[in-house]
């Protein structure tokens, strides 16, 4: 066969080939316009808030004006990760008891919502735990209301996290409530997370950083570290170091400064700034991520080593008496890494009906009181209280 003969064979097949993109792309365009005209009505998707709705950010150490420098563009997808189904970290944790499915009802409506997953780890009633189980520290007699068995559904998380050797894991409650622009929230709190830790990669493996124990977007309200009567008198340079602080600015998810924790003197702060700042002592443990290394201090601070207070109480703690390894108090503390939003980004919802409904570890309510309209404090843009207006189609409202 000569070479003429042997180039008229192979063209028409180049042909062939040349049409498989055309073919791909036509096929791919034609599921995407089946999908949308079939099914587009009943996708709910929350957009994203602009940036200049959630907030523009700037670095700052205190007694300095360090400005954030601007991030490269692998840094700027890199932290987009917090945006997937897992909120950037490897899997999302909610504890509740299994009959209470009112509010499993509500929490995976609202993540669903939102854009991300939730696996569930079973609370535990106190009743189920044997005296041989309590920690050492700890009298069941003297304990109140069902403490103990909150202290067990978190320490059942965590040790889950350690058993499945999960790299990172954010820890709920299964009456959490956020903010509508949650994912935008958490892009700063990446941004403000990498800076405190001084984060040396550009791609760590996780988009918040890899140098951290404890990453608190849950809780009652905080106090900063160097405000702590046990770190007055310290070293300039150790009180500088712990005053470390990310701001966001001009951040329209932020409520008034009245409908916040008054922990924090806010009249020293701009309207609409939330601030990411090193653990202090840390209130409720509403909403929490562990990375795997502080699942493991956890398991054993908390539970095989023993236990002294509540859960909450117990957590902070152990990040109050490390601090880094800036304070004083740093005997017992597992040298742990722990950073806070603030004001908060999630919180407990009350919801409307029986008052006594609210709470499977505190009795209230007891008098058969109700509660005739739901709220969330500290979260303007309330993901739980726009629930219908989201499904409906209506327009968003904010609490304050």
């Amino acid at each position: 066969m000569n070479a003429s003969a042997c180039l008229s064979g192979i063209r028409p097949r180049l042909r062939l080939l040349a049409l498989v993109p055309v073919v791909v792309i036509a096929y791919i365009v034609t599921v995407i316009a089946i999908d949308e005209f079939f099914f587009a009505s009943n996708r709910i998707v929350i957009k994203s808030a602009p940036v200049d709705k959630v907030g523009r950010h700037a670095q700052s150490i205190v007694g300095t004006e360090n400005e954030d420098p601007e991030p490269t563009r692998s840094v700027q997808l890199d932290i987009e990760r917090v945006i997937n189904k897992t909120l950037g970290f490897e899997k999302v944790i909610a504890i509740g008891l299994p009959e209470r499915s009112d509010k499993r009802d509500a929490l995976e409506l609202m993540a669903s919502l939102t854009g991300f997953d939730i696996e569930w780890v079973d609370g535990v009633k106190p009743s189920s735990i044997p005296s041989k189980a309590v920690p050492y520290g700890i009298d069941p007699s003297a304990i109140q209301d069902n403490f103990l068995g909150s202290w067990r559904g978190h320490m059942n998380a965590i040790r889950q996290v350690v058993e499945q050797e999960t790299g990172s894991a954010l820890i709920m409650e299964d009456d959490m409530d956020w903010d509508i622009h949650l994912k935008s929230q958490l892009r700063n709190v990446a941004r403000g997370a990498r800076q405190i830790l001084q984060e040396p990669s550009e791609l760590p493996h996780s988009p918040y950083g890899d140098d951290w124990d404890v990453l608190w977007l849950g809780h009652c309200g905080e106090p900063f570290p160097e405000t702590l009567e046990e770190n007055a008198g310290l070293p300039s340079e150790r009180i500088e170091q712990m005053s470390a602080k990310y701001f966001i600015q001009d951040d329209d998810t932020v409520p008034p400064y009245n409908q916040v924790s008054q922990l924090v003197d806010w009249s020293q702060y701009q309207p609409q700034t939330r601030i990411v700042h090193m653990s202090a002592a840390p209130i409720c443990t509403f909403a929490y991520a562990v990375s795997q290394r502080g699942a493991r201090k956890i398991l054993y601070g908390l539970s095989v080593d023993g236990l002294h207070m509540a859960f909450d109480n117990s957590l902070a703690q152990l990040c109050r008496d490390a601090m880094y390894g800036l304070g004083r108090n740093q005997s017992s503390a597992l040298n742990m890494k722990c950073i806070s939003v603030n004001p908060t980004i999630m919180f407990h919802h009350k919801a409307k009906g029986l008052v006594a409904s609210g709470s499977d570890i505190q009795n209230v309510g007891g008098d058969g009181s109700v509660r005739e309209k739901g709220e969330t404090e500290s979260i303007r843009w309330s993901m739980r209280l726009n629930l219908e207006n989201i499904l409906a189609g209506k327009r968003l409202e904010a609490q304050f």
